[in-house]
This record gives C-alpha cells, sequence and structure tokens, in this order.
C-alpha cells in the first residue's frame, strides 16, 4: 500500500490546511463591468508615433527635433483620449453626473491634429501643407470619436441642489473604491482581486439606487464615507503587510471583512429598494382614497 513520505524538511499538509482560510465561491470579476470602448483603435494610436521616433533619427537635426515633437505630441493626445473616454463611460454609466471638469477628448483632438501637422511640416517644411493635413486629421479624430459630455446630468424633477450633492458623494465614493482596487492589485493575489471587485459591483448597486431616489443619501451616507473609507484603509494595510511577509491569518480575515462589507452593502441597498416600494404604495394609496371621495374611481 502506497504511504506518505514524511520527514525532518517536509511539509506537514495538516498544518498548511489549518492556515489555509475557507475559499468562497467566487463570481467573475467582470461583473458589473463593461468591455472598453475604442481600445483598439486607441492602442493604435499610441503605438502609430513608436515609429515616427524610430524613423526620426535619420533625418537632419530640425527634421528630427521637429518629428520627435510631433511624436510626443500625438502620445500625449493618445493618453488624453483614453482618459476621456474612461471619463465619458463612468458618465453614461451613471444616472446622476457631473460633466468632465476637462473635456479630454476634444483636447486629444486638437493635439492629434497638432502632432501631424508637425510631422508633416518636418518631411516637407511646407507651413500650408502640414496645417491642412493637420486639420483634417483633427476633424477624422473628433469624428471618430466624438466630443465630450457638455453638460451635468440629472434626474427630471429633482431638485438641483440634490443632484450636485448626490454626484458629490457618488464621486467620492467611486475614488475609495479605485484606490481599494489600486492597492489590491499590489499584491497579485487573483482571487483578493476578485473579491474586492465582486465588494465593488455590490457598492455600486448601492450607488444606482441612491442616484434613482437621492432621498435615499440619508440612509447610505454612512456606507458612502465611514465604511467605504474604513474599507479602503484596510486594503492599504493588507497590502502593505503583504509585500512584506505572508500572513494567512490577516488574510483570512481581510477576507472576511470583504464578506460582512458586501453582505451589509447588499442588505442596505435591498432595504432602500423595499422602503421606495412602501412610499410607491402609500402613494397609491392615498391616490385611490382621493379618487374615492371624489368619486372618479373606474370599476372594472
Amino acid at each position: 500500500m502506497a504511504q506518505r513520505y514524511g520527514g525532518k524538511f517536509s511539509p506537514d499538509p495538516a498544518s498548511n490546511e489549518s492556515h489555509a482560510p475557507e475559499p468562497r465561491p467566487l463570481e467573475a470579476s467582470f461583473r458589473g463591468r463593461s468591455p472598453a470602448r475604442f481600445g483598439a483603435r486607441i492602442n493604435i494610436l499610441f503605438i502609430a508615433p513608436l515609429f515616427i521616433f524610430l524613423t526620426a533619427f535619420w533625418q537632419p537635426v530640425t527634421g528630427m527635433v521637429t518629428d520627435l515633437a510631433g511624436g510626443a505630441v500625438m502620445l500625449l493626445a493618445a493618453w488624453l483620449l483614453r482618459d476621456g473616454v474612461r471619463a465619458e463611460d463612468a458618465y453614461n454609466e451613471r444616472k446622476v453626473a457631473r460633466r468632465p471638469a476637462i473635456p479630454r477628448k476634444m483636447f486629444a483632438s486638437v493635439l492629434t491634429g497638432l502632432g501631424v501637422a508637425l510631422v508633416i511640416f518636418g518631411g516637407q517644411w511646407n507651413p500650408f501643407t502640414a496645417g491642412l493635413i493637420g486639420v483634417v486629421a483633427a476633424g477624422l479624430h473628433l469624428f471618430s470619436f466624438g466630443l465630450d459630455p457638455l453638460r451635468d446630468k440629472g434626474l427630471e424633477g429633482v431638485d438641483r441642489f440634490q443632484s450636485d450633492r448626490v454626484a458629490r458623494k457618488v464621486d467620492a465614493a467611486e475614488e475609495m473604491l479605485e484606490s481599494m482596487r489600486a492597492a489590491i492589485d499590489r499584491t497579485g493575489d487573483r482571487q483578493l482581486v476578485s473579491r474586492v471587485d465582486a465588494f465593488q459591483a455590490t457598492a455600486r448597486q448601492m450607488f444606482r439606487t441612491v442616484e434613482d431616489d437621492p432621498r435615499d443619501l440619508t440612509q447610505a451616507r454612512k456606507y458612502l464615507t465611514v465604511y467605504l473609507q474604513g474599507a479602503r484603509d484596510a486594503t492599504t494595510k493588507y497590502a502593505d503587510l503583504h509585500g512584506t511577509a505572508r500572513d494567512y491569518s490577516a488574510r483570512s480575515d481581510y477576507l472576511e471583512l470583504l464578506n460582512d462589507l458586501e453582505t451589509n452593502f447588499a442588505a442596505r441597498t435591498q432595504k432602500m429598494l423595499v422602503s421606495d416600494r412602501g412610499d410607491l404604495d402609500v402613494e397609491i394609496e392615498v391616490l385611490r382614497d382621493r379618487l374615492s371621495r371624489d368619486n372618479l374611481h373606474i370599476e372594472t
């Protein structure tokens, strides 16, 4: 009969199992997320200037400097475009949102035209031709990726002050979620990254619920500030600890914290939805009573 080999330096499977945290079934890490728009096009805009850098060194000094400047401007435009698309996606996802403070996509179109004009000018030294092609490039860029959101988005019939208040709270909460994700990415632990993604999806469901009815902000205030800030700080401290030493008990405690947070956020969101349904039922009953008193009810 086969027998497990054991020795002085052999690992003890029983002791390892005792330190391992209880695994929890994981959901897909992309739950609640959508594919990035224009991903291939933006990557091409990052790659194209690299060819300019390679060929610039085979030209005279003035042409080389002009081409390098044009390539650098085009890289800056691609970076601004990527951030602008992300900001627009976040704007479209929310029901209450403020317009981006900087119109990155439009700035990216202008910088793309400028970069192309510099590259063309460095090869032909014809300002008219370079400027014309730059304008065409900027126009095509703007046509391909569109404009930035130019106005704030709120709920119809909701006080502007309340909409701005909700937008500020959700923006601050999103920043804490992003900091939390950046910290857990440093650990390289795929299970923890998936668990954080699942918690963020649950938290964003609460965000959408508050945006649907700003009156729920009072119930969710502690969750959007105190609890999220504590989750972010705990994640940052765990990531720092993970970088210096592997502590299975700390990992288990952190997983348990995520489970508790996700459960409480989901329960509070469900409670707010039930409260909203209760308010609707009250409104319906009041209207029915008024119609009944005025003899305007309809017999079916």
